[in-house]
């Protein structure tokens, strides 16, 4: 059989499917970072703090805490990054193995399908776990700027640089901390898109209810009301 031939197993089911996971990963992220002014995602809100970070920043006699804090961000970022390169590897040498795929694809399913098929499901799990790789690395770099810049921040909030130069800070804190929540989302999608090899319903199953988890924890948690009221631990008024 060609390749077109083993295309052609896939079913308009396993098309549709495959294009929800992407449209809804692109769909959430794209709403994340673009909320409504009456309805923020918990990503803007740390955004706007980030901001509120650094303006004190200048004032601060002793910035080693705020180093720590910079310190235990790229480490978390690191973290990441080592852990999806990981998985990276062990789905590739799954592909690259086609032993020991054929006995994965006999335990999910009874029928005789080809392992090119289950490469192509694999292949899209891979995809995102590259995205979320190249998006810790990126954001990795980027707090490496911030910090640069965070030291090159005046201690005295007369100089003409000093807050211009703490704005700057905050906004390359806000974009490595926007990768890294790409990173963390691309993950999130390809635990789903390990929902393919039983088949297309569950992939819609598992892209629904990871599209949830996201939605939720940024639009509906305990930590976005305490940050929305400023009054409140319990994050009531």
């Amino acid at each position: 059989m060609t390749f077109l031939d083993h295309i052609a197993l896939l079913t308009l089911f396993d098309a549709i499917a495959a294009a929800l996971i992407l449209l809804v990963w692109f769909g959430i992220g794209w709403r994340i970072e673009h909320p409504g002014a009456k309805n923020p995602s918990v990503t803007m809100l740390m955004s706007e703090r980030r901001r509120d970070w650094m303006k004190v920043l200048v004032t601060r006699d002793s910035r080693i805490f705020d180093s720590q804090i910079l310190g235990g961000l790229r480490e978390a970022t690191a973290f990441f990054a080592s852990t999806s390169l990981f998985a990276i590897g062990g789905v590739l040498a799954l592909l690259g193995n086609t032993e020991s795929l054929r006995g994965v694809a006999a335990e999910v399913s009874d029928t005789q399908v080809p392992v090119l098929i289950w490469q192509l499901k694999l292949a899209l799990v891979a995809l995102f776990l590259i995205n979320g790789f190249l998006k810790f690395v990126w954001s990795n770099r980027v707090f490496g700027y911030c910090a640069v810049v965070m030291a090159s921040v005046p201690n005295d909030p007369a100089d003409p640089l000093a807050y211009p130069r703490a704005a700057q800070a905050a906004e390359l804190n806000i974009r490595a901390a926007l990768n890294f929540n790409r990173g963390l989302r691309s993950m999130y999608f390809a635990l789903a898109a390990l929902g393919w090899l039983a088949g297309p319903g569950a992939l819609v199953a598992a892209t629904l209810i990871v599209a949830w988890i996201i939605w939720s924890r940024e639009f509906a948690s305990l930590p976005r009301n305490v940050l929305m009221n400023d009054d409140g631990v319990s994050g009531k008024p």
